[in-house]
C-alpha cells in the first residue's frame, strides 16, 4: 500500500527568514503532489506575511495550521495539524530544515503499513546557515559535502549522509549504531497510526517530546525503519531557549513511564480522554 496523500507537517515559531529558505526547498521537490502544513506555535504577522507569499506564488498546496503565542505549545499545534488534515500520510519537519530535492519522493518510495521512518539531518553552523541564499537552494548545491566545507561547515563523517551511493547508502543504514527513532526533524509516518496513539503528548514539552512520539508507536506494534542516509535535510543553526533542565527531568520521568508501561496512549493529546488500554 502507497501513500495515497502527503502532506509534510513544518514546525515553526517566529523564524520568518529561516521559514523562506525551507519553503523554497519544497518548491525544488522532484515530485509536485503533496501538501504542506506549516503548523505555526503562535508566530507573528511577519511569519504570516511570507507564508502568504509562498501561496500567491502558487508552487506549493499550502496550509497554515496556527494558534495564540502561550509559550511553548509545539505539541498542542502538531496534534492540531493532525487532528485537521485529510492527508493519510505525513512526513514531520522543522521551519529550519531545508530538504533534499528527492525527501518527498524518498519517503514515498519507502512508506510501508505499519512502520515510521527516521530520516537524517545535518547541523549546519550559524554562519553557514546564514549565507545560504535561495539561487543556492533552488540549484541544490547546498547539498555538496565539497560545497559546504569550502562555505565554512567543518569536515565530518555526517557529511558523507550527502555523498552515499546508492549500495553504500543501504550498507549505512544497516550498520549505523543509532536508533531508528522518531526524529522531529525528519519522519514520517501514517496519519491514522498517529490517532491511534492519540498524537503527540501534550504534557511534553522541549526535550524530548519526538522520541516520546516514536516509543508509544513501538508500544502500539510499529517498527521503524531507518532511512538516515537515504535522505537528509539542513538545519539552519538558530538558539535554544526552550532547553531548561526542570523541564528535561519532567520529559525524562514521562518517557520513563512510557517505556515501564508499555504506554502507547497520550491521555493529554489529541483527544481528552482516557483510554481503555494503555498497552
Amino acid at each position: 500500500m502507497s501513500p495515497q496523500k502527503i502532506g509534510v507537517v513544518i514546525t515553526t515559531y517566529n523564524s520568518p527568514l529561516w521559514l523562506s529558505k525551507v519553503l523554497t526547498g519544497y518548491e525544488q521537490q522532484t515530485v509536485k503532489d503533496f501538501r504542506v502544513i506549516v503548523a505555526d506555535d503562535g508566530s507573528s504577522e511577519e511569519t504570516r506575511e511570507v507564508i502568504n507569499r509562498f501561496r500567491d506564488r502558487g508552487r506549493l498546496n499550502l496550509d497554515h495550521v496556527w494558534h495564540e503565542d502561550q509559550g511553548f505549545r509545539k505539541c498542542q499545534i502538531l496534534n492540531k495539524a493532525i487532528r485537521e488534515t485529510d492527508c493519510d500520510y505525513l512526513i514531520f519537519t522543522d521551519g529550519d530544515c531545508i530538504p533534499e530535492p528527492e525527501f518527498v519522493a524518498t519517503h514515498e518510495a519507502l512508506a510501508r503499513p505499519g512502520y515510521f521512518l527516521s530520516g537524517g539531518y545535518i547541523k549546519l553552523t550559524m554562519p553557514v546557515s546564514e549565507g545560504i541564499t535561495d539561487e543556492q537552494i533552488r540549484s541544490a548545491e547546498i547539498f555538496s559535502p565539497d560545497w559546504l566545507v569550502a562555505n565554512g561547515q567543518p569536515k565530518s563523517h555526517k557529511l558523507n549522509k550527502l555523498a552515499a551511493s546508492d549500495l553504500k547508502t543501504k550498507i549505512m543504514n544497516f550498520i549505523t549504531p543509532a536508533a531508528a527513532s522518531w526524529n522531529g526533524m525528519n519522519s514520517s509516518t501514517w496519519t491514522r497510526d498517529l490517532i491511534a496513539v492519540n498524537g503527540f503528548n501534550e504534557d511534553m514539552q522541549y526535550g524530548g517530546l519526538d522520541r516520546e512520539l516514536g516509543e508509544r508507536l513501538w508500544n502500539y506494534g510499529h517498527k521503524s525503519k531507518q532511512i538516515r542516509y537515504s535522505t537528509v535535510c539542513l538545519h539552519l543553526d538558530h538558539a535554544r531557549g526552550y532547553a531548561k533542565p526542570e523541564i528535561w527531568a519532567k520529559n525524562k520521568a514521562i518517557r520513563k513511564d512510557v517505556k515501564k508501561n508499555g504506554t502507547f496512549w497520550a491521555v493529554n493529546g489529541i483527544e481528552k480522554r482516557e483510554n481503555t488500554q494503555s498497552s
